[in-house]
């Protein structure tokens, strides 16, 4: 590539003069005449060139204005006429295709319309129409996907009038599959029918939520359900929470026994271990409560057992859940037992809806950043572009 063809960006053109004032502007033309776009006949003719101008990239400070010699031409083969054609402008266009990915990358970074529009001489409605092509051309690349092996699947709110949307990730390659409104069943049931590779997934990862599992097994038959580890730790603490609260109302008050009632008790020193046992010591039966919770949540935060050692530990595990039917936590025990088999997948599969919930957190910030979305598609469009595409745009 010649030193003119590296400093504009792409080939092809002979500079012819070039002039610096407030801006730099660049008269060329094209170098070669190409072959026919209809036939591929090389004995073409120039039948006559209009002037084309063009803003191409900023140099510092400065923008750059490209001003063409466009030939027009004519096939001797086939009779037919046709124009020079540049590989990174399209027909009509008044910026180059670099300039408006600059444009689109720096809106995109945080830079507002209004600072744009002094910087790059654009109107605020040009780069909103620039930004919204290339998000556009974003989700296009990635229509036609199928549903990923892996998929986490959980709901995060979208505004009050039109309630939750389901969020589906590709949680093997960290992407966000696809973003779909509402919750339920039968308002998920259409595009769930249109979904395709349903069929390839293997694995989805979900929180203990029953619409959710029976979506799972109506429509992915092949795939396997794992609960979250957060949510069913989450749960039992819910639960043993309650049942310090119904022993002992006035101890759950009391905010430093609340942050050792919650942690592990391998994380805790010895100066908190033995406060908390004297405080336990007073109830023998919160203490007993206390010591199945912690060795519960030991089993819950087993990861990537060998199969071997998780049927060892299986047995041990459901004495656990029959101790905690003969207790107060019968509730939390009949849960634990209507998601068993999930909650025991998750000894042998180490993904966790961690990553959605970390989309969800850029979900949020996307939505705050835009001070709210009304139209879900608008919504779902920006979503999937930012967090469902790491390709390299294309720079034609």
């Amino acid at each position: 590539m010649s030193p003119v063809d590296s400093i504009l960006g792409f080939g092809g053109l002979a500079i012819e003069r070039v002039q610096r004032r407030e801006d730099i502007h660049v008269w060329a033309k094209p170098k070669h005449r190409p072959a026919c776009v209809y036939c591929n006949e090389t004995a073409v003719r120039i039948k006559a060139t209009y002037l084309r101008t063009v803003k191409h990239t900023r140099v510092g400070d400065r923008l750059m204005v490209l001003h063409l010699r466009v030939p027009k031409y004519h096939c001797k083969q086939c009779n037919r006429f046709f124009r020079h054609r540049f590989p990174s402008i399209r027909p009509r266009y008044r910026a180059t295709e670099s300039y408006r990915l600059e444009v689109f990358e720096a809106h995109e970074g945080g830079v507002s319309q209004k600072r744009l529009t002094r910087t790059h001489r654009i109107g605020s409605a040009t780069v909103e129409r620039w930004y919204q092509s290339y998000v556009r051309r974003r989700v296009s690349e990635l229509s036609g996907r199928s549903c990923p092996q892996v998929l986490g699947i959980d709901e995060h709110f979208f505004t009050r009038k039109r309630g939750y949307a389901t969020t589906l990730v590709d949680l093997k390659n960290h992407k966000v599959f696809d973003v779909v409104l509402g919750r339920s069943e039968p308002s998920l049931r259409s595009y769930l029918k249109r979904l395709p590779g349903k069929e390839n997934v293997r694995v989805i990862v979900m929180d203990l939520s029953e619409t959710y599992r029976r979506i799972a097994q109506q429509y992915f038959p092949n795939a396997m359900i794992v609960a979250d580890r957060f949510h069913v730790v989450r749960l039992v603490n819910q639960h043993f929470l309650k049942l310090w609260q119904q022993h002992d109302p006035e101890g759950r008050k009391n905010r430093g026994l609340l942050s050792l009632m919650r942690r592990h008790h391998w994380k805790l020193s010895a100066v908190q271990k033995e406060r908390l046992h004297q405080y336990l010591a007073q109830s023998p039966t919160l203490q007993a409560l206390y010591f199945a919770k912690q060795q519960l949540n030991g089993f819950l935060g087993m990861k990537s057992l060998k199969r071997k050692r998780a049927r060892r530990m299986l047995p041990q595990f459901l004495a656990l859940i029959a101790q905690f039917e003969q207790s107060p936590a019968r509730a939390l025990a009949a849960t634990l037992k209507s998601w068993l088999e999930p909650i025991v997948r998750m000894w042998r599969f180490t993904k966790s809806n961690g990553i959605t919930e970390g989309f969800h957190t850029k979900m949020e910030m996307i939505s705050r950043r835009a001070y709210g979305f009304r139209n879900f598609e608008n919504y779902r469009l920006r979503v999937l572009a930012l967090c469902g595409w790491d390709g390299v745009m294309h720079r034609t």
